[in-house]
């Protein structure tokens, strides 16, 4: 009996399968690259956030391992990040392995890995993936897409956590911001020490940031630790380092997380203090042509936009003249006219308008 009632199961799930397309992710693409510098077919997820025609506007791109697992949840955590207003429009890549039935598991060791341990055979060869994304990927998404040279982020995890340290200490600058979601820092007997050492003794490396992270209930808590503890021994001017502990979290549960708050921290804005005396002048009533209103006020040390009673947000300066919310997507910015402040340009995230001062 217990037999017939798993065949009639699988025939009714194969025959609603057969009545139901898949379930797509709208705006997203897949390409195939084939790399001549591995000697492998890659695919490619490709979906732009937030991305327009705008002339000459050009937008960061977010370059992610494992895409075969990862891509959908990055997706969602780029759109709820945007939504929110903490990142700009970004594109995203996903990379993973192409070719029939790639085996994940034995690639990823391959390419993520920096030096041949055994029993792992074929590791060794993140060498020769990073050049790949150097000479290749990133020529190639720069040529395809409208993309900020100098505006890149690279985030992985375990492995993929351990190539994306490899990669900013053996080729510093490639990319600005680097996010590392459980890195298995322990590779070879903890090799990447010795990588970290020699970007150490190089000196002078561009300005960039890492974001790392390991969940509380992971056995290698403590050696984590004392690698996080190790770079902030070197006293680092040019890396600016973030190392949380994620509570009740294991291994594959840091990437939500990790990859949300990374991306916060890649695309963090500045936060200027601007004189109580300059943000004086942008306070008064604006309306639009449409009538809809709004107000300006300083409060503390900041400025308040109020739409209608009830409904109002602290600014943040991000420069003289432009401003931005962090409870809502709403960027302001103020228009001069013959050392006046006459305009305010309201950006939501669906819409802008500009809105006139009255008074």
């Amino acid at each position: 009996m217990k037999n017939f009632l798993t065949v009639i199961f699988t025939f009714v799930s194969l025959f609603a399968a057969s009545q139901y397309p898949p379930v797509d992710l709208p705006g997203s693409e897949k390409r195939k690259f084939a790399s001549k510098i591995v000697g492998q077919e890659y695919e490619l997820h490709i979906q732009a956030t937030g991305v327009t025609n705008e002339p000459g506007k050009k937008y960061p791109v977010i370059y992610l391992l494992d895409s075969q697992w990862d891509f959908p949840l990055v997706r969602s955590v780029i759109g709820q990040q945007f939504y929110d207003g903490f990142i700009p429009a970004v594109i995203l890549v996903g990379i993973t392995w192409g070719g029939e039935h790639p085996n994940h598991d034995s690639l990823r060791v391959r390419d993520f890995t920096p030096t041949n341990e055994a029993p792992f055979l074929q590791s060794g060869s993140a060498r020769k993936f990073l050049s790949f994304i150097k000479e290749e990927l990133i020529p190639y998404m720069e040529s395809e897409f409208s993309t900020d040279k100098n505006n890149r982020v690279l985030m992985g995890c375990s492995f993929g956590g351990l190539f994306t340290m490899y990669s900013l200490f053996e080729e510093p600058g490639l990319f600005q911001s680097y996010i590392a979601a459980s890195p298995a820092y322990d590779w070879d007997k903890q090799r990447l020490y010795s990588f970290e050492k020699k970007y150490f003794d190089k000196k002078n490396h561009p300005g960039t940031k890492l974001y790392m992270t390991i969940g509380d209930v992971e056995p290698g808590v403590p050696g984590y630790n004392k690698l996080f503890q190790h770079l902030q021994s070197r006293k680092y001017s040019n890396i600016s380092m973030r190392s949380f502990v994620l509570e009740n979290t294991g291994h594959s549960g840091t990437k939500s997380e990790t990859y949300s708050k990374g991306l916060q921290f890649a695309f963090e804005r500045p936060q200027l203090m601007l004189p109580k005396e300059d943000l004086k002048k942008y306070t008064g009533i604006y309306k639009s042509e449409n009538n809809k209103n709004a107000s300006i006020h300083v409060k503390g040390d900041q400025l308040e936009l109020l739409l209608s009673p009830g409904n109002s947000y602290l600014l943040y300066a991000e420069s003289e003249n432009s401003f931005y919310s962090k409870a809502e997507f709403f960027k302001v910015k103020f228009g001069i006219e013959n050392n006046k402040v006459s305009t305010m340009s309201l950006q939501t995230y669906s819409s802008t308008e500009i809105l006139r001062k009255t008074q």
